[in-house]
């Protein structure tokens, strides 16, 4: 009777300690990819000083960022530009003339992927790889990092805090990709105007039209604009 009390006891030591083992390493597989940043994304610069900031996320737009540079150029503009490393792939060229030309050089991720839907590594190294074709290319990367879709789940913002990027979003939103008006884009960024304002652009024919006026209207106004990083200090 003694025995059979005594293997019944081992044997429900047995069943704890395995739905223990069980509950803490499926705990373990359940939140590897959930990290919680310890920070959050950032949507508004600096409030204390009249200047704004556009940003500029590149995919694609080969045939529009000459113009647009030059357009930026012939105001004294710097802007910050979040490139995706397969373009810097396949337009080195270019990405070295926005750097040379003063603007700040972001990471956008490699493939432009929906960033929520990767895992935390994946969204590392979306990241790290683009990081890695900027710098061959001779290009100082700045820590900043534009999610693609402005996807910015928690894993997707602690995975860029991992490797030491802010996740930046924005203020206003020319949905530029949407391709309106020149006249719609600018009424888009002046009715958000004020201190601190990020501005989301995308290098499209309607946004290179709108540039000059939009520059004009908003130093008309008072503002400065900076770079991404400028507007943070």
């Amino acid at each position: 009777m003694y025995i059979i009390f005594l293997r019944k006891k081992h044997i429900l030591l047995f069943i704890m300690l395995t739905v223990v083992i069980v509950l803490v390493f499926g705990s373990m597989i359940y939140f590897r990819d959930k990290d919680v940043p310890t920070v959050n994304p950032i949507y508004l610069g600096n409030t204390k000083d009249k200047t704004m900031a556009f940003t500029i996320n590149v995919d694609w737009g080969e045939d529009v960022l000459p113009g647009m540079l030059a357009a930026l150029r012939s105001k004294n503009i710097k802007a910050s530009f979040f490139i995706t490393g397969r373009f810097a792939r396949k337009f080195p060229e270019i990405v070295q003339q926005i750097a040379k030309e003063g603007h700040e050089i972001g990471n956008h991720g490699y493939s432009h992927p929906h960033a929520d839907k990767l895992s935390l590594e994946q969204n590392k190294k979306e990241i790290r790889d683009t990081e890695k074709v900027l710098q061959d290319l001779g290009i100082t990367v700045s820590k900043i990092f534009a999610p693609p879709y402005g996807e910015h789940k928690p894993h997707v913002v602690a995975a860029a805090e991992a490797l030491g990027y802010k996740t930046i979003m924005w203020t206003a939103d020319t949905v530029d990709w949407q391709n309106p008006s020149a006249e719609v884009i600018k009424h888009r960024v002046l009715s958000k105007a004020d201190n601190g304002v990020i501005v989301l652009m995308h290098p499209k024919k309607c946004t290179l039209d709108a540039l000059p006026a939009l520059i004009d209207a908003l130093k008309d106004k008072g503002f400065t604009l900076k770079t991404v990083s400028e507007i943070l200090q």
